[in-house]
């Protein structure tokens, strides 16, 4: 899905090599790339890691790879790049933060609520169970567009105000406050 995206062979072929060292790891150690999925993710119908990495992927968007790194790597390329790290929570957003990332948009679809001391973490709940179950640990409702209540464009709109307020040292309380005389 990916390497049929990137911006060039070089950048499709690195991410294959990093496929295929992942292959080579799994085969010393006697471990295979297709098992150890969370407990939450079995319940939320995942029957293995490949699948979840799909969904990832599909998270991704439809904008061309411009480059591939490994985890933790420092980041120095413009645009949508893919970095080698793990799917659990605190070691994949604690290598962005060491690539360079200031500030990171965390999707959840089972209540993940974890923060990034060293960089702010925006929670995006996935779907409105969700949301209504852990409003106080998201930051913004996802599962709007799929209820109907507010289109893609709308919802980017409000990620992309949030982002900036955050980047911009704007507190959370500021900007609920704004929303709610809007």
């Amino acid at each position: 899905m990916l390497t049929r995206r990137a911006v060039s062979r070089e950048v499709g072929e690195k991410l294959l090599a990093r496929i295929k060292w992942w292959e080579a790891c799994c085969a010393r150690n006697g471990a295979a790339m297709d098992n150890n999925p969370s407990a939450g993710n079995k319940v939320g119908g995942l029957t293995t890691i490949l699948e979840k990495s799909l969904g990832a992927v599909v998270k991704g968007g439809t904008t061309n790879p411009v480059e591939v790194y490994e985890y933790a790597q420092r980041i120095d390329a413009k645009g949508f790049v893919f970095m080698d790290a793990p799917g659990y929570d605190p070691m994949s957003a604690t290598g962005q933060v060491a690539s360079g990332a200031n500030l990171i948009c965390f999707t959840t679809g089972r209540g993940s609520a974890y923060g990034c001391a060293p960089s702010p973490s925006l929670k995006l709940a996935t779907n409105t169970a969700l949301w209504e179950r852990q409003e106080d640990d998201m930051d913004i409702n996802c599962g709007d567009v799929i209820d109907g209540t507010a289109t893609i464009e709308q919802l980017g709109e409000e990620i992309f105000q949030m982002m900036l307020d955050c980047a911009s040292g704007v507190a959370f309380e500021e900007r609920a406050a704004r929303l709610r005389t809007e």
